[in-house]
């Protein structure tokens, strides 16, 4: 499953750097699929949908930090758990039972995002 981050978030942003596929970004704040990751121009994900990498998305959240699901792997593939939760200091990154994914789903999340 995803992660996501509660109202509870004091906006410290310490979560931010430390997520590799730059699946969190700050409250207000538009994303795109290609921030941190190979992906880039015209991509085509495993599901059919196509879309333009470098295009902004809107944000999540206007008033705290945000994390976007389909970006989001747990940190699988990286690190044996969820560095959002190891830094945040009020324990605001919880998981996200909107979107419960399993740790196959997630690494191909990763590789998708992350592989040549």
């Amino acid at each position: 499953m995803a992660i996501k981050i509660t109202d509870d978030c004091i906006n410290c942003g310490a979560c931010e750097p430390e997520c590799p596929n730059s699946a969190i970004y700050e409250g207000a704040i538009d994303w795109r699929w290609q921030d941190k990751t190979k992906l880039s121009g015209e991509v085509v994900f495993p599901d059919g949908t196509e879309i333009d990498a470098s295009s902004f998305q809107q944000a999540y959240s206007d008033d705290v930090y945000y994390i976007v699901p389909g970006k989001c792997t747990e940190c699988k593939g990286f690190h044996e758990e969820p560095q959002c939760k190891t830094v945040c200091p009020v324990d605001c990154c919880v998981d996200d039972p909107d979107h419960r994914e399993t740790e196959e789903t997630l690494l191909d999340r990763q590789r998708f995002l992350h592989t040549e």
